[in-house]
């Protein structure tokens, strides 16, 4: 698979290889530690960690929504606050949560998490079985599952480069972007399934069990260091503003973190109002739902599949723009959808915006990966999140709101023209003129 041209890591400016010196090494950090953390089989479990665990959310991704509108009659508002807390984590703990990485054990700060996802998920199907379950639970639920997924997410970012060399970043960041996809289109389906055939409460136990899984796999990973854990201890503070100041001043970190805003705010908005609308407006049974919204890693899988060899073709950047110029053509098409065959335009434009997100995710997650000093990754991963996926629950609530207001169609048809803001932060930014983000 071809690589991507990428923007020198910033270490090699004073003659250090700037992602070998990332790379903390289990035990002593020897040239023997580096072998074992770079060698094929870390990967691959690293790997079977994020699959396993990105099933059981996929799944629940179907369930949870289902279970608000199916069995507690929820509003598409109210379905919303279950979209936003999901999402609201990263508005309360996503600055923090790369200084938390930057101090804490890797290794351990993802078993961690995983746990603490398994036990939240778990209390859902036991409150369903005595009759307990609320809407207020399922907003608990979303945003203590928010708050863990925050911390492994920033943590997940910042062990890849630790295992693997920087040349290999853009076919792994595209793997693991495919696999993600995989997981959206068979885990909605099967969500779609279970939740038919044995209750949406019951179908949330899938998620639990991958939790508990993936925390296992995680737990057999060596144990990795990173330079970001070196030096002296510093207040939280001034390691916060620090991270901040570098993704705001930076020339191509700064715009693509707009952007990124930008299409979330749009995202927040469609993960809100999809159930509602396939559900109410178009008529379709729980099982087709979950085909319905897989459609959506049909277009991911297709991305991360192309987005290498589009990037080595055209260039990061070009590739970059003619995303961000795509993901409007596609969102158009969902408030065009209709009933029985009209539902293959809601397909259609579900797979094509996620496709050119995808696209723009790969692309721009692997620049920062490689062009920031390493011991400012954590925090401007986690800095570049807090932003964009900030966005996610204002978008949530907005559209929960606009439907309230004037109904899902026309919400739709207003996420699709707020989309076009992505690529004009874009043309009007350093980017425009770039052919790679170097």
């Amino acid at each position: 698979m071809a690589t991507a041209v990428q923007g020198r890591p910033e270490g090699e400016r004073d003659g250090r290889d700037g992602r070998d010196g990332a790379e903390g090494e289990p035990g002593d950090g020897r040239g023997d530690g580096r072998a074992e953390v770079r060698s094929a089989a870390v990967f691959w479990r690293y790997w079977g960690a994020s699959t396993v665990s990105g099933v059981g959310d996929a799944v629940t991704g179907v369930a949870l929504p289902l279970l608000a509108v199916l069995v507690l009659h929820a509003s598409a508002f109210q379905v919303s606050l279950i979209t936003a807390a999901s999402y609201a984590a990263w508005i309360v703990i996503g600055l923090p949560a790369g200084v938390l990485v930057h101090r804490l054990p890797l290794r351990g700060t993802q078993v961690a998490m995983d746990l603490v996802r398994a036990v939240a998920v778990a209390s859902v199907p036991v409150a369903a079985a005595f009759g307990a379950l609320s809407l207020a639970q399922l907003i608990a639920v979303a945003l203590v599952v928010g708050l863990a997924s925050v911390v492994f997410d920033v943590g997940t970012s910042t062990f890849l480069p630790s295992i693997v060399g920087k040349d290999e970043l853009t076919a792994r960041n595209s793997l693991t972007s495919g696999t993600r996809a995989a997981t959206q289109l068979g885990g909605p389906s099967l969500g779609g399934v279970l939740v038919q055939v044995l209750g949406a409460a019951a179908s949330v136990v899938v998620d639990a069990v991958s939790y508990v899984l993936s925390a296992a796999l995680m737990a057999g990973l060596p144990r990795v260091g990173h330079p970001a854990q070196e030096g002296p201890r510093r207040g939280m503070g001034e390691m916060i503003r620090e991270g901040w100041r570098y993704v705001v001043r930076h020339p191509v970190i700064g715009p693509c973190a707009a952007d990124a805003t930008a299409v979330n705010f749009v995202c927040g908005g469609l993960m809100a109002l999809t159930p509602v609308f396939l559900v109410r407006t178009l008529d379709a049974p729980p099982a087709l739902v979950g085909l319905l919204i897989a459609t959506e890693g049909v277009g991911t899988l297709i991305g991360a599949a192309l987005t290498p060899r589009i990037a080595a073709r055209l260039g990061t950047g070009r590739a970059l723009r003619w995303a961000a110029v795509a993901a409007p053509c596609c969102a158009v098409l969902l408030p065009l959808s209709g009933h029985a065959a009209g539902l293959a335009v809601f397909a259609l434009g579900n797979a094509g915006f996620a496709a050119a997100v995808v696209v723009t995710s790969i692309v721009t997650r692997t620049y920062r990966q490689t062009a920031t000093p390493p011991e400012l990754l954590p925090r401007v991963m986690a800095t570049v999140r807090f932003i964009s996926w900030g966005a996610i629950p204002f978008g949530a609530l907005a559209a929960g709101t606009a439907a309230a207001l004037c109904g899902n169609r026309a919400s739709l048809a207003l996420l699709a023209v707020l989309s076009l803001i992505s690529p004009a932060v874009l043309l009007a930014s350093p980017v425009r003129r770039m052919r790679d983000l170097a």
